[in-house]
């Protein structure tokens, strides 16, 4: 280290920063040459709580996770647990989590739009883009009586049958949603504030993107095409006709357009289930639990959910472990802020959508 750079601490608890955790930035100037990160300020031991727990109590306790990818963490654990049981879920079950997983996808791409917008300082897009949002959240507390925490999914299919009305009532709502998302879009692609802020900023090339084993988002605005969606098709994916986005660009604001791009994807997948979806059950009885492991992986709104389960014959498992997709994409912010200015860390941190709670559980 050179006597003209100095170590900048940031965090855990910061302005700029939505979740405690550390940075150790190595600056020259305004120039960061180097970046650590320090993690375990919000750690919860989830994993040992689960194995004192039964498999139902343990829907709502991974659902609580984090609250922006609770409903990508009921859905992937009740999937491990019907696989390590050979549970088959009902057609009807598997279009209803599609819908609900489809819902939160489009608010949490919009929240952390919002959010750039907010440390770029353009405040009216900040409100504007959370004021759609709040359409989606309405959206959710209207179907499944929460804005937040779903409790859609149950081991053996979902809790909740969802009416013609409230069928009709979604519909309504996207039609509602999309010009405005549309309108967000156009802004996001072509306003010079924001590209003068995100374009060319946090480059993470593609081969680092391949190296660092990035997921979701990350992945995809680096031009690498992974989406578990198509790669290993769930729930009624494989039944359902959309693209997997990427953007070329490898910077802050292709990350931003795969985010915009994939809600309009989103809104066609909720169109297709709710056109296609079959009458019948939504829930299949538990069988007997055996000694056995299996696990799932689903495409959360920040990329792969991967949980493993060891069960043990009693009704409690004896090994649960998830992997989330902020894990995979921390490493990759030591590239994206490789020369960057000081002033832009929180807008490249931002970019990878982190979840501390996720992570650290």
């Amino acid at each position: 280290m050179s006597s003209s750079t100095f170590t900048l601490p940031v965090g855990p608890l910061h302005v700029a920063l939505e979740e405690p955790m550390y940075f150790d930035i190595k600056v020259e100037g305004e120039t960061v040459r180097g970046v650590e990160l320090a993690a375990g300020h919000v750690h919860r031991g989830m994993e040992a709580l689960a194995m004192q727990r039964n498999y139902f109590q343990n829907i709502t306790l991974t659902e609580r996770v984090c609250s922006l990818c609770s409903n990508s963490h009921s859905f992937t654990y009740s999937m491990v647990v019907e696989n390590v049981l050979g549970i088959t879920i009902p057609d009807r079950a598997c279009y209803l989590r599609v819908v609900a997983e489809e819902i939160k996808r489009i608010a949490s791409h919009l929240f952390n739009t919002a959010i750039q917008a907010h440390i770029i300082g353009f405040k009216s897009l900040f409100m504007h883009v959370m004021e759609v949002r709040e359409m989606m959240q309405d959206l959710k507390e209207t179907v499944y009586g929460n804005r937040m925490n779903l409790a859609a999914n149950c081991i053996g299919g979902v809790k909740y049958n969802v009416t013609p009305e409230l069928l009709d009532y979604m519909l309504k709502t996207l039609a509602k949603v999309e010009p405005h998302v549309d309108e967000i879009r156009e802004i996001y692609a072509t306003n010079g504030m924001v590209l003068g802020r995100t374009k060319g900023l946090g480059l993470l090339p593609k081969e680092d993107a391949l190296h660092l084993g990035v997921v979701g988002p990350v992945a995809r605005g680096s031009g690498v095409a992974i989406d578990v969606r198509k790669d290993s098709p769930y729930a009624a994916y494989g039944k359902l006709d959309f693209k997997s986005i990427t953007e070329p660009g490898c910077c802050v604001n292709s990350r931003t357009m795969v985010r915009l791009h994939e809600i309009f994807e989103s809104f066609s997948l909720i169109r297709q289930c709710i056109e296609r979806m079959p009458e019948g059950e939504i829930t299949t009885p538990m069988r007997q639990i055996r000694t056995a492991e299996a696990c799932a992986r689903t495409e959360a709104p920040r990329g792969e959910v991967f949980y493993y389960i060891r069960t043990n014959g009693t009704d409690m498992p004896s090994r649960l472990k998830w992997r989330v997709p902020s894990y995979m994409n921390w490493k990759a912010l030591g590239v994206m802020m490789r020369d960057c200015k000081v002033a832009d860390v929180a807008l490249i941190t931002n970019s990878i959508d982190p979840c501390v709670s996720c992570t650290e559980r």
